[in-house]
């Protein structure tokens, strides 16, 4: 089985998936995530282009990554000591406070070879297209797992991609992200990043 194919079955697996966890309070997350704001801004909107924004995330992928930060399946020391005193209600809420939110769309720059891969991917390397997974205006799919994407600052896609290609992040289901980042070049993991930062 090549690859790519493999990739396609665990996304269409992954579809198949019911998701197991419980709504949140977002009324309850917006005075619980009052500490996240100095990095994450006080909507989910990001201080700076090295964090995530987090406004306008599906709450399931929301709550996901604190799980996995606090039990470091997703190893960035800074977020595990955040994720530490967290309780799984906790967890819940935040995300559904961030989900509530409206993610701000930077203003960037067409970049056809990100629109391509993006579009289209390279079937030749085993490059699907990410709308496969993301949607064609980088919503996501909260069923299956997929992290909106769009407005995302592309400084840190482009970090997000790194990390996949490099392994030092993999806490993505059936390694599909860090299958897929492993045939990208810096090139088109800049256009990608640029891309996607203006998807509205």
């Amino acid at each position: 089985m090549t690859r790519i194919l493999w990739v396609l079955l665990s996304a269409a697996a992954a579809l198949a998936a019911p998701v197991a966890l419980g709504a949140g309070d977002p009324t309850e997350g917006k005075q619980k995530a009052e500490s996240c704001g100095g990095c994450h801004g006080p909507d989910g909107n990001g201080a700076a282009p090295i964090f995530p924004k987090l406004a306008g995330q599906h709450a399931s992928y929301l709550t996901k990554q604190l799980h996995d930060f606090k039990t470091e399946k997703r190893p960035e020391p800074t977020m595990t000591a955040m994720a530490l005193a967290l309780s799984d209600d906790d967890m819940a809420d935040i995300g559904a406070f961030y989900a509530a939110q409206a993610v701000q769309v930077e203003a960037a720059q067409e970049n056809e070879l990100g629109r391509t891969i993006y579009r289209a991917g390279d079937p030749q390397r085993g490059v699907p297209a990410c709308t496969g997974c993301h949607g064609p205006e980088a919503k996501g799919n909260e069923p299956a797992g997929y992290p909106a994407l769009r407005g995302q600052y592309a400084a840190y896609l482009s970090k997000t991609l790194h990390d996949f290609k490099g392994k030092a992040r993999y806490n993505d289901t059936n390694e599909m992200m860090r299958v897929v980042a492993a045939h990208l070049t810096d090139e088109e993991i800049t256009g990608l990043s640029e891309y996607i930062a203006g998807l509205r």
